[in-house]
């Protein structure tokens, strides 16, 4: 848990250094002018797609005979907005990916841990099937858990569960692909995996707070850096004292 506060304590500070201040807004910003342009164009057709699926169901044709037909309306209405939602937050996971990790490892790197030696033990390839495999997996969670937004505290725990998994699973592979050999990074992922995943439900619990959730891409990148490449330094130290002795 120290490593976790620790990291979050250092990614709030960073915030306000010029080179992250530069790109903090980029990710959530331009992920929502993205799909706000695209609902803007594709709006009727989303929703009247779902509304058209519904209208052939046995339940739309009572509610048709009960004169509540705005009840399918509505509920694509919904759908879509459910669907738009995880899709402005994975977007802006990608767009931080893409842009700004590659900014943050560098200076997390070189304020920090400048004495690490780089064993670059990820790829291009690597990463990108790591994104791939983290957002189809989100996906098929999100369409599983939507039942559970209708009990109330499902709506809140499991868009935060899936945005944890999320969370971890694209970040942890960037914070360490420079730095990292392939053993070191199955080691972290290995000997980390409950720390990392509370790291991703703090850092998903902060997208539920006005404005401060537009930060929040950024913040995630540089908190998982911070861990990651602080457990790396840390192996690396006890190794080196282990062969000392």
């Amino acid at each position: 848990m120290r490593d976790i506060f620790a990291a979050l304590a250092r990614a709030a500070h960073n915030l306000f250094e010029p080179r992250i201040l530069a790109i903090v807004l980029l990710p959530m910003v331009g992920s929502i002018l993205v799909w706000t342009v695209l609902a803007w164009i594709f709006w009727d057709p989303w929703t009247g797609g779902i509304a058209g699926a519904f209208s052939s169901t046995s339940a739309a044709g009572w509610l048709k005979g009960w004169g509540a037909s705005w009840v399918i309306d509505s509920t694509a209405v919904l759908l879509v907005l459910a669907g738009i939602a995880p899709a402005i937050y994975v977007t802006a996971l990608v767009i931080t990916e893409i842009i700004a990790m590659p900014i943050i490892v560098k200076f997390v790197g070189e304020r920090y841990h400048p004495g690490l030696e780089r064993e670059a033990g990820g790829t291009l390839i690597g990463s990108v099937l790591n994104s791939v495999i983290g957002i189809v997996v989100f996906a098929m969670l999100w369409i599983v858990t939507l039942p559970l937004w209708l009990t109330g505290i499902g709506a809140v725990l499991a868009p935060v569960l899936t945005s944890a998994y999320l969370n971890q699973r694209m970040f942890r592979y960037d914070a360490l692909a420079e730095h990292a050999s392939p053993e070191e990074f199955a080691r972290i992922r290995r000997g980390s995996r409950g720390d990392l995943f509370l790291l991703g439900i703090a850092l998903s619990l902060l997208y539920y707070v006005p404005l401060v959730n537009l930060l929040v891409p950024v913040f995630s990148g540089l908190a998982f850096t911070h861990f990651c490449l602080g457990r790396l330094a840390a192996e690396r130290k006890n190794k080196s004292i282990k062969t000392m002795y």
